[in-house]
């Protein structure tokens, strides 16, 4: 198959480079004089959620204020406002009359009659880096969808807030899923920008044979004043069980207990920041219950028995230390009565079947650390191609 052509735009992007404490980060979308000129006269398809914003303004009444004519509106999982669980239903902006397409229930790409009266397509996500995150997954249905519909993607890059380290055991192909499409490691260490510039240059886009030779029209509008090494904290949080940034750091170690008989906290006021289960012999205990965040956790209003890991930022980046952290996973599983039943789907979150044998033959983290590293460094060649800010190492 003939590679896909890229097209980049990186309006003053040498500018992105100089970075000091004291200059704030800007993401893609604040850099409004860089891409509006490419969205005036035009249809102009977004994709976006409660995270899409200037300042402290939505993306689309930004640019509706700006007379750029939005005529569709594309949400990912939890909908346009974050806060939705399961299938989400089409809908319409009450407030500016805009049809509300969800790209995450009955159908993941839009459709030809979806982008038929649509000049130029906008993505502005803000993503936590993770690989079982869904935002990237659309982002590579996004991206198929306008390649086979020969429409111009523009991406208004946002920082990653997990970007400053790459770690954990790469994606088996063949235990793809939407919560895992491409052969990348848990944390992959790159923005939406430069994750669908990977997309592009390895390959990996799924189009239809007409399409193949097609050029993507891909312009990404690159944050100001980011680098890898920089810690960024999203402004809102940007999905219902990521509250705040230590959930964020978190998530990429306690997010693969999902997969697991464990309750990871949803339901209660620390998600992803403890876990825990009714039949482990600890002293911490938690008691999910309905919220609006998570109406049906696991366990609910039960005490269920467990780790506590929530503390201040500084602390939990310590911590984490730029790793993926299964100790704790490890820890559960020795402690956990009926190891029959601990795992459930694991595969799918760890992106292989080799990390639960590992566990349930007793290696511990360090082994099975060590056991990632061939894969994890090929991984960081084929990334650093792809790289639009500097490195952390």
């Amino acid at each position: 198959m003939r590679q896909l052509s890229l097209i980049f735009i990186l309006y003053l992007f040498s500018t992105t480079l100089a970075f000091s404490a004291a200059t704030a980060i800007r993401p893609g979308a604040e850099r409004l004089p860089i891409y509006l000129a490419l969205l005036q006269n035009k249809n102009v398809a977004v994709f976006i959620n409660q995270s899409s914003l200037i300042g402290h303004t939505p993306l689309v009444n930004v640019l509706l204020n700006h007379q750029v004519r939005i005529t569709k509106i594309f949400t990912p999982e939890h909908g346009i406002t974050g806060t939705a669980e399961g299938t989400i239903r089409n809908g319409v902006d009450l407030q500016n009359g805009i049809p509300i397409i969800s790209l995450y229930g009955k159908k993941f790409k839009p459709s030809a009659d979806d982008l038929q009266d649509v000049d130029v397509i906008v993505f502005d996500i803000q993503d936590v880096g993770v690989r079982f995150y869904t935002y990237i997954s659309s982002l590579q249905k996004l991206m198929e969808a306008a390649v086979d519909n020969n429409k111009p993607l523009i991406i208004l890059d946002r920082p990653n807030p997990n970007g400053f380290y790459v770690d954990g055991p790469v994606l088996d192909p063949k235990y793809k899923s939407f919560t895992g499409m491409q052969p990348i490691p848990v944390v992959y260490g790159m923005t939406m920008g430069e994750y669908a510039k990977m997309l592009i240059g390895e390959l990996w886009l799924k189009v239809t044979p007409k399409s193949k030779a097609r050029r993507l029209q891909l312009t990404i509008i690159p944050c100001a004043n980011y680098t890898h090494k920089s810690h960024y904290e999203p402004p809102v949080k940007p999905s219902p069980n990521l509250p705040n940034i230590q959930s964020i750091y978190w998530y990429p170690s306690i997010g693969l207990m999902e997969a697991t008989v464990l309750s990871v906290g949803r339901g209660t006021k620390k998600p992803f920041q403890q876990f825990g289960h009714p039949l482990l012999p600890t002293k911490f205990t938690f008691t999910p219950t309905a919220t609006a965040s998570a109406k049906f956790p696991s366990f609910k209003n039960k005490h269920c028995h467990g780790w506590n890991l929530a503390s201040s930022k500084a602390e939990t980046l310590k911590k984490i230390g730029g790793k993926l952290r299964i100790h704790y996973l490890i820890q559960a599983y020795q402690l956990f009565p009926n190891k029959n039943y601990f795992f459930a789907g694991f595969s799918a979150s760890s992106g292989n079947d080799l990390l639960e044998k590992q566990i349930k033959a007793g290696m511990n983290e360090q082994e099975i650390r060590k056991s990632w590293q061939p894969q994890l460094a090929e991984f960081k060649k084929i990334r650093k191609k792809y790289l639009l800010y500097r490195d952390f190492e």
